[in-house]
């Protein structure tokens, strides 16, 4: 007989004032948009050098192709990690997804041709792909609905956190003279590998997520570990507010994959058509304009690739104050309508900055600053993707659809991006490239229609609200 259990723990989770333990959270898991920023700024700042002989001496196609492998992973990592992660708990996948990234990032440094550096970029790729599904499963089934949003896109714009470090690490190890280019560029590689190391450890100490322990039936292991949070967040949990409202679902081991994709394809269709929309769309948009973004400046700037660190430095943090600047509005004026504003503005801002690029007015520092205000604007956007396909699912197969999403997004909209920009930038011309923003432009702006028209409120709403589980045996009470 299926056991059917009533449970308030989302209410109890969504209760908690914001404390101590939410930072550990927040830095534990959330560093993997960090390391994500890391690789991806690294990999662009790096492109350029790597083209010199006394390093691997890649082609501008070769420096795209890498990048390309390097989503390719992320793609496959995604889908079977994010599957692993509803099946096997969210704890254990945080852990193994983490390191992969960790041993595959090191080997990285120590690449000895085009085949050795494409293959462990794949590698990594799929260790970071992987930490999607886990990682923003976990964040948004610890974190109170009344700021999941604004956390969610802060976490997600730390990125540009990785990015900063990134171009900084590119600065010293490239340009000072302290060690010669042909070590540096291995070195810049060692960074990721070393602060995954620390985060591994801290990792340790986050549990597992409660909502998951309850569905798949242990439910006493559930309780304990949210009773042991509240005493942490507060010496009196007596005081809490009165948690509003339980859950009745049937506790169960697994998902039959017939009834996920029954979820997903038929019973969903409208938000997997909206999470399909916003991932390859900002997956296009960013992909293919960050993983290029030293060559543009080389090839048609003239920037020496050594320098380029200079100019992702402002870049990254641009990125990272857009969220943080921009994320409260998610949550006070609403998803939709802040989603449709951010989409549309980025293609917007995009076109236009194409458009001065093709007609020549724009220098290196001028190009810099437009790419700075435009990804203010896109980097919100970009985040709200991931927001959203993490919390429109119902909780049973939520790593698998930030999975799915990703992983179609970004082999739609973002393997073959970094790749066909840099056969455009090698043909040293600027219209093609011209035409290559005008497409990133149009998808921005076809995703903010699709938001505005099927987009779902979902800002200060508890999850099992939004999309009841699967299991759930009778509406929240």
């Amino acid at each position: 007989m299926p056991r059917i259990i009533e449970t308030n723990i989302p209410a109890r989770l969504d209760r908690l004032p914001w404390s101590r333990w939410h930072w550990l959270i927040v830095t534990a898991l959330g560093i993997t948009w960090v390391l994500d920023g890391l690789e991806v700024t690294l990999a662009g700042a790096v492109g350029g050098v790597l083209t010199r002989p006394d390093t691997l001496g890649l082609n501008e196609a070769q420096v795209g192709a890498s990048a390309t492998a390097y989503l390719f992973g992320a793609v496959i990592g995604a889908v079977i990690f994010g599957y692993s992660t509803d099946r096997l708990g969210r704890k254990r996948l945080f852990i193994v997804t983490l390191a992969v990234y960790l041993c595959a990032t090191a080997l990285t440094a120590f690449s000895w041709s085009f085949a050795s550096y494409t293959l462990f970029r794949a590698l990594t790729g799929a260790g970071i792909g992987g930490e999607y599904a886990a990682i923003n499963s976990a964040i948004d089934e610890l974190i109170p609905a009344r700021v999941r949003g604004h956390v969610d896109l802060i976490i997600n714009g730390t990125f540009w956190i990785g990015a900063a470090i990134g171009s900084g690490a590119t600065i010293v190890l490239l340009d000072t003279g302290i060690v010669s280019i042909a070590l540096g560029w291995r070195l810049a590689f060692g960074i990721g590998a070393v602060l995954g190391a620390i985060i591994i450890f801290l990792r340790h100490f986050v549990p597992e997520s409660p909502r998951w322990l309850m569905i798949h039936g242990h439910e006493h292991a559930a309780h304990e570990i949210v009773a042991r949070v509240e005493k942490q967040v507060t010496s009196n949990p007596e005081n809490l507010p009165v948690p509003q409202g339980t859950i009745k679902i049937e506790s169960r081991t697994h998902t039959p994959l017939s009834e996920i994709w029954n979820a997903m394809v038929h019973e969903h269709r409208r938000r997997s058509l909206l999470g399909l929309a916003l991932m390859t769309s900002q997956a296009f948009f960013y992909n293919a304009i960050f993983f290029t973004y030293a060559l543009v400046l080389i090839t048609f700037y003239g920037v020496p690739a050594q320098k380029v660190g200079l100019y992702l430095f402002p870049f990254a943090l641009g990125n990272f104050l857009g969220p943080l600047v921009l994320g409260k509005l998610f949550d006070s004026v609403g998803r939709k309508q802040m989603i449709t504003i951010t989409y549309a503005l980025s293609g917007v801002l995009l076109a236009l900055s194409g458009w001065l690029f093709h007609q020549g007015l724009l220098t290196a520092k001028t190009q810099a600053l437009a790419w700075t205000v435009i990804f203010f604007v896109a980097s919100a956007a970009a985040s709200s993707a991931y927001l959203t396909v993490s919390e429109i699912f119902p909780l049973e197969i939520r790593g698998l659809a930030i999975a799915v999403f990703y992983a179609l997004g970004t082999l739609v909209g973002g393997v073959a991006a970094p790749f066909i920009f840099g056969l455009l930038i090698q043909t040293h011309s600027r219209t093609p490239l011209l035409y290559g923003y005008l497409a990133g432009a149009a998808l921005m702006i076809a995703a903010a229609a699709i938001e505005a028209f099927i987009g779902v409120k979902a800002e200060r709403t508890s999850l099992e609200t939004i999309s009841n589980p699967l299991s759930a045996r009778f509406d929240l009470q």
